[in-house]
């Protein structure tokens, strides 16, 4: 008894700072994010300490001689269907990408996932600002591919389209390593024995392989989505203010607006969007291991 006192004892003091950490910048923060949110809106900046649904009616009001959706919900959606859209891109790209790199040589291999983490290397911005070269209208891509394949140039940058690129370079890598670690640890032996029995590789893939790697695949889109709502860079430098995302919309309040309760509001509902497609993730793989 004494000696599992002792051990609850040195990892409560080694957990100590960690948790003192957490709750001084990510909870705290998060319940004055939760308070603001319900009371005044001041001019110039701040909030007056008066109980208020302004925000919250202001996020999800509607005009009702119309049924048109409220701006600040269309951005919403804007920025969940990017997130989708942005998932799905990666998936498609990283299963294959992810595939053939754990059927390399270790030394093929370790080169191949060097040139995955490279990006990391350098400032996310500094990255996002070559792709504004890339994709500009005297750019790389209009003046050397399209010029010389006869064309005319085609706006790029500033648009959807260059933001949807930005999004996908970006996260890219978070979902190509969680699919290699998943794949890596996968028993080719569950294969071997299915085509003994006369799989096909269609039936290989889809009622061994893919169901295995589902873990990898869950990990990768979860990151990928997360990091894609929260996007500011990319819709700033590639969209030109042009096309607004959520993290836009919050900069927007906090700045140019003075608006900190309704930011806050719009902070509050997107972190329980967030959470709820987290905790049904966590929930159903609970179900399914029981």
């Amino acid at each position: 008894m004494t000696v599992t006192k002792r051990r609850r004892g040195v990892l409560g003091t080694l957990l100590t700072p960690g948790a003192i950490w957490i709750v001084l910048l990510y909870i705290v923060p998060s319940l004055l994010i939760v308070v603001y949110s319900f009371l005044t809106k001041k001019l110039g900046g701040g909030v007056i300490w008066e109980v208020s649904l302004d925000s919250y009616t202001k996020l999800f009001g509607y005009n009702p001689g119309a049924l048109i959706l409220n701006d600040f919900v269309i951005i919403f959606l804007r920025t969940f269907w990017w997130g989708i859209l942005t998932v799905l891109t990666c998936l498609f790209i990283g299963y294959p990408l992810a595939f053939y790199v754990t059927q390399q040589k270790p030394a093929t291999r370790n080169l191949l996932l060097l040139l995955i983490i490279i990006p990391f290397w350098t400032n996310f911005l500094v990255r996002i600002y070559a792709w504004k070269f890339l994709l500009g209208n005297n750019g790389f891509i209009n003046s050397t591919i399209l010029s010389g394949l006869g064309l005319r140039r085609i706006p790029l940058i500033n648009t959807p389209f260059a933001v949807l690129i930005g999004l996908i370079y970006g996260a890219l890598p978070f979902m190509v390593l969680p699919l290699y670690a998943s794949m890596e640890r996968f028993n080719y032996s569950f294969v071997e024995a299915a085509q003994d029995l006369g799989a096909g590789y269609f039936r290989v893939f889809t009622r061994i392989f893919f169901p295995l790697t589902i873990p990898g695949v869950a990990t990768g889109c979860i990151l990928v989505f997360i990091l894609a709502i929260g996007d500011f860079v990319v819709p700033t430098v590639l969209g030109g203010g042009k096309v607004a995302m959520v993290a836009n919309l919050l900069s927007l309040q906090f700045g140019n607006a003075f608006d900190w309760p309704f930011g806050s509001a719009i902070g509050v509902v997107f972190i329980l969007l967030l959470m709820i497609g987290i905790v049904y993730y966590i929930l159903s793989e609970i179900r399914k291991e029981a």
